[in-house]
């Protein structure tokens, strides 16, 4: 696909830039410019889209994933198909799946190396992976590709779980390795029943998780080949080593619970997956365990400087490995045990063989019916009221496809179902013909009526008249809006809501708050200011005091919560007046004291 941006979804997403191509599908990063959010889509390949085959297992995948919802696995958000152009000029319709853009690395790019991890991170990764089946599992749905590529570690430090591509219901998973799948999954993680094209469930993923634990442990997988034939012979027919043979600090514990993890028959293996992460974690922390004792292996003598072979067994072997030593001079023995090999080998080519040749047998019988007149299927009538993931499988059921329209509002259809569809229910159409579906956006939006100022009842009304029912009363202080008049609702006034939605009344109260910090200390002309603002009479009184600067604020009467439009007494600073001048301080006319004259004064007489 183009790596330049364009736009699909009805315009919705705009694919930014191309984050990985596998075999299938490639994965973009894109712009949700409805929710305002940067997201992963997944399109089918323009070359496979026209193969049923593909298009079954990518849709499989997206009803799959969308159908769970876990902390541990990536989540889809929504799924649709685009016309594109194909390069030979027809139109093709390519599904994909929006999904949660989950930055990180995957843990096959942190095995690169061919490293161990440390043992408590291997516990962590498989415990988050564990968890992800075990939600999985209760759903009814086999994961059927558990593998390092397929698990993230994001840049957070959580595990998610992807790539439900070929994941199926547990009722439906009892495909062999003759039906159109052929044998699914990747080699080195296959489970023997897996390998065999038999059944599988849900400890088919336990398997899986065994090897992959198994991998995070020593840095290799448990079985290794040149071709997928021969690892996939391994894993029916051969013993894996011991982890703590390839890395010396696994415990014994840890032995134990791999080795249960990866036995043969799914019945000797951990049942769910909750008791399989229990007994990893007891084993990485030295604790008692339910996988039983392993016995002793036996054992080759290496030669000097040569490192021991090391020794794998069938399952025919089972019960020598239990208790029974092996017996190298029996040649006869040896000679049925590799003819038996051999003939399992075969089997399973001879089985591959044969999936290959059904394939081709379908393709053929497609082919030779293209020019045939295509029977039409009607659309179900009862697709009014689905989700859109039981439209889907309906729709696919009869090989037509569905495509998501703008969502319409509807006074019959909850909110997420179907409420119409295009060609309409009970119409003939083509099988592969598009089937445009809308969802009910709920009941149609009212605008709600400003009944601001209004007195209840005339408010309960006007909001009655438009559609709306009225829930709620509440009170507020408010000095602008009279006693028992609306201050405001919620939601507001001008926004949407529906009929059903309640409205709330904000009545004002009649009462104000005085905030006595707001007017003690504060000057006379911004305390009277204040309480104006609150819909209050003052009366100002002055009283004389050195405490205050003249013209400031010393005391509100009453303070607190008041009615509207009540008095209150606001008392003022006023500086004293300066005292009166004392006596003058120049001498007296008639001193005393020893300073004083002797001679008589000017007013005495001579005798």
């Amino acid at each position: 696909m183009a790596e330049s941006p364009y736009r699909i979804g009805g315009g919705r997403y705009e694919i930014r830039s191309l984050i990985g191509r596998g075999g299938m599908a490639e994965v973009h990063q894109a712009y949700d410019t409805l929710l305002s959010r940067v997201v992963a889509i997944k399109m089918l390949r323009i070359d496979l889209a026209k193969d049923t085959v593909f298009l079954t297992r990518f849709r499989r995948e997206a009803l799959a994933s969308a159908s769970l919802n876990h902390e541990n696995i990536v989540q889809v958000y929504d799924t649709g198909e685009q016309v594109v152009t194909a390069p030979d000029g027809t139109e093709v319709h390519v599904p994909y799946i929006v999904m949660e853009l989950v930055e990180g690395h995957t843990v096959h790019q942190l095995l690169t190396d061919g490293q161990p991890v440390p043992i408590n991170e291997a516990v962590e990764i498989m415990s988050g992976v564990l968890n992800a089946l075990e939600y999985s599992h209760k759903r009814g749905l086999v994961h059927r590709d558990i593998k390092p590529g397929n698990v993230m570690l994001t840049n957070s430090g959580k595990i998610k779980v992807m790539d439900f591509g070929i994941a199926r219901a547990l009722e439906d998973s009892g495909q062999t390795m003759t039906s159109t799948d052929a044998v699914v999954g990747t080699a080195q993680y296959l489970s023997p029943e897996q390998a065999r094209g038999e059944t599988v469930d849900t400890r088919s993923d336990l398997y899986s998780c065994g090897c992959m634990l198994f991998e995070l442990l020593t840095g290799r997988a448990p079985f290794k080949g040149d071709s997928a034939v021969s690892v996939a012979y391994q894993h029916v027919a051969e013993m894996p080593p011991l982890p703590s043979a390839i890395a010396a600090d696994i415990s014994p514990e840890l032995d134990r619970m791999v080795m249960k993890s990866l036995a043969k028959r799914p019945e000797e293996r951990y049942q769910d997956a909750a008791s399989m992460r229990s007994d990893m974690v007891r084993a990485a922390a030295g604790a008692a365990i339910s996988a039983p004792m392993l016995p002793p292996l036996p054992v080759t003598t290496p030669t000097e400087g040569i490192a021991a072979p090391h020794t794998s067994y069938a399952p025919a072997q089972w019960s020598q490995v239990l208790g029974e030593d092996l017996d190298d001079e029996d040649e006869e023995k040896e000679n049925a045990q590799k003819k038996k090999k051999k003939k399992t080998i075969w089997a399973v080519v001879i089985g591959i063989l044969v999936a290959i040749a059904l394939i081709a047998v379908v393709w053929w019988l497609i082919a030779s019916n293209k020019n045939q007149e295509p029977e039409q299927v009607a659309i179900p009538e009862n697709i009014i009221g689905m989700s859109a993931i039981e439209a889907q499988r309906s729709l696919e059921d009869l090989g037509l496809v569905m495509e998501q329209g703008q969502a319409i509002a509807s006074e019959t259809v909850d909110k997420g179902k179907v409420a119409a569809t295009d060609p309409k229910p009970g119409s003939m159409v083509d099988p592969g013909s598009t089937v445009t579906i809308q969802l009910s956006s709920g009941a149609a939006e009212i605008t709600v009526p400003d009944v601001s100022g209004q007195t209840q009842d005339a408010a309960r009304k006007t909001l009655e008249d438009a559609g709306l029912q009225v829930g709620s009363v509440k009170y507020e202080d408010d000095s602008k809006v009279a006693a028992d008049r609306v201050i405001r609702t919620t939601p507001e006034a001008g926004s949407s809501a529906s009929k059903d939605e309640e409205i709330i009344l904000v009545l004002a109260s009649g009462y104000v708050s005085i905030d006595s910090g707001q007017v003690v200390g504060k000057s006379q002309e911004q305390g009277l200011k204040y309480l104006a603002d609150l819909g209050l009479q003052t009366n100002t009184v002055t009283e004389e005091t050195t405490a205050a600067p003249n013209g400031q604020i010393i005391a509100v009467d009453p303070s607190g919560r008041v009615k509207v439009g009540s008095s209150v007494t606001v008392k003022v600073a006023k500086t004293p007046p300066a005292p009166s001048p004392g006596p003058s301080s120049s001498p007296s006319t008639s001193p005393t004291g020893d300073n004083a004259s002797s001679e008589p004064s000017a007013s005495s007489s001579t005798p």
